[in-house]
C-alpha cells in the first residue's frame, strides 16, 4: 500500500476553523504548543490542567493571552463530575487528552500518583465522552507503552503493551483504557471516534520539566555547570515538539471527517534513520548552541530506564499521510535558539506563532 499524499498544513487549517477542541494539559509542554497551533487553525480552544507549576509557567505565560482560551480550568481530571460538567456545556468536537504524570523518574517516586492520574485520570476523561457523546477524542500516551524487550528494530501498533517502571506501566494500562472504551462504548454505534497517539522522545521550547535531557542541559547552561549523562549509550527516537503535535492535528482531522475509519492507535516519530544515542544528541544540541553549550559527565546508575527503544511510523505514513520532515539539525536547531533566547531574556509570545509558521512551511515544501 503507498503512502497518502496530503497537503498536510492546508489539511489541518481546514478541519479546525470554526472547531471547538477542549485539551486536557493545557498549562503543560505540549499542550500549550498544541493550544497555540489550534488557535492559529481558528479553533476555539477549552482547557483543563493543573495549574502550571515553575517548569510550566514561562511556556503557558507566553500563550495564554494570544491563545484567549474559551475556558481554562485549573482543575483535576480525575474529577469525573467535573469533567463531565465541563464537556457537556463546552461541547468540544474533538477532545486531545495529554494530562498526565509524564516522568520515569518521578513514577519511582510516586507510583501511586502516577497510575492514578494516568490511567484513572484517562477512565475519567472517557467516561466524560461516553456521557456526552463526544464526536472524536485522541489520548495521548507515549513511545513507552509498549513492552520493551530492547529489540532493535522500532515498535510496531500491533505490538504487546508494558512497561517496567511504573510510568510505562501505567501508559500501557491507560492505552487498555483506551481500547476498552472503544470496543465497549464508542465502537458499536460509532457515535464517538476513539484514538490514542504514541510519541517519542519529544523535545523543544519551553520544556523546563525534571530528569529530561534538554531541560537539565538548559539548567546546566543557567548554572555553569557540566550536563551529566546517565546513559550516554541509549537510543531514543528524539522528536520536535511540533512534529508531534503535526501527527495528533491530522490525526484529529481524520477523525472529525472520517469517524471510527481511524479510531485505533497510532506512532509518530522520527525516521528510522534519525534514531540516535543520549550521547550523540546531546553532542547534537550542544554544536547548535555554540560556546555556551556545557562540558558533559557521565554517572551511571539510578533506576532502571530502557536501553533501546524506537517507533515504527510506517501506518501514520501510509494511511494519515503523515511523515517526519525534520532533520536532526533541524529539530536541535528550533531547541537551541528558544534556550538562547530563553537565557537571555528575549522570550515573547511571537516566537512561539513563528516557529510554528516555520514548522508549517517546511511541512509543506
Amino acid at each position: 500500500m503507498d503512502s497518502v499524499t496530503v497537503d498536510c498544513p492546508t489539511r489541518i487549517r481546514q478541519a479546525f476553523n470554526g472547531r471547538r477542541v477542549l485539551v486536557t494539559g493545557h498549562t503543560g509542554f505540549k499542550g500549550a504548543w498544541l493550544s497555540a497551533w489550534l488557535t492559529m487553525c481558528d479553533a476555539t480552544v477549552a482547557g483543563v490542567s493543573l495549574p502550571p507549576d515553575e517548569s510550566q509557567l514561562p511556556l503557558f505565560d507566553l500563550i495564554r493571552d494570544p491563545v484567549s482560551f474559551k475556558e481554562s480550568h485549573f482543575h483535576d481530571i480525575r474529577d469525573t463530575d467535573f469533567m463531565q460538567q465541563t464537556v457537556s456545556r463546552f461541547k468540544p468536537d474533538l477532545i486531545l487528552h495529554l494530562a498526565a504524570q509524564s516522568l520515569v523518574r518521578r513514577s519511582y517516586d510516586e507510583p501511586i500518583e502516577t497510575f492514578d492520574v494516568n490511567v484513572r485520570g484517562t477512565a475519567s476523561v472517557l467516561e466524560a465522552v461516553r456521557k456526552n457523546e463526544t464526536p472524536a477524542v485522541i489520548c495521548v500516551t507515549t513511545d513507552k507503552c509498549y513492552e520493551n524487550t530492547e529489540q532493535i528494530w522500532p515498535y510496531r501498533e500491533s505490538d504487546p503493551l508494558g512497561g517496567w517502571d511504573p510510568y510505562s506501566a501505567s501508559k500501557g494500562a491507560s492505552e487498555l483504557v483506551v481500547q476498552s472504551y472503544r470496543r465497549s462504548y464508542f465502537a458499536p454505534d460509532g457515535l464517538t471516534a476513539c484514538a490514542s497517539a504514541r510519541a517519542g522522545n519529544v523535545i523543544g521550547g519551553g520544556d523546563l520539566a525534571a530528569d529530561r535531557l534538554v531541560p537539565d542541559l538548559y539548567r546546566a547552561m543557567e548554572q555553569g555547570v557540566p550536563l551529566t549523562l546517565r546513559n550516554p549509550q541509549a537510543v531514543r527516537p528524539w522528536q520536535h515538539v511540533l512534529e508531534a503535535l503535526s501527527g495528533y492535528l491530522l490525526l484529529g482531522a481524520a477523525l472529525l471527517d472520517s469517524g471510527t475509519a481511524f479510531a485505533e492507535a497510532w506512532n509518530f516519530g522520527p525516521d528510522p534513520s534519525e534514531h540516535i544515542t543520549v550521547g550523540q544528541f546531546a553532542a547534537h544540541l550542544g554544536n547548535a548552541l555554540g560556546d555556551g553549550a556545557p562540558a558533559t559527565d557521565v554517572k551511571a546508575g539510578g533506576p532502571h530506564e530502557a536501553h533501546h527503544l524506537t517507533l515504527d511510523v510506517t501506518k501514520a505514513r501510509r494511511r494519515l499521510g503523515w511523515v517526519p520532515i525534520l532533520t536532526i539539525e533541524e529539530r536541535v536547531g528550533l531547541t537551541a535558539d528558544w534556550m538562547r533566547r530563553h537565557l537571555s531574556n528575549r522570550l515573547e509570545p511571537a516566537v512561539v506563532f513563528d516557529q510554528i509558521n516555520k514548522f508549517e512551511r517546511r511541512w509543506a515544501s
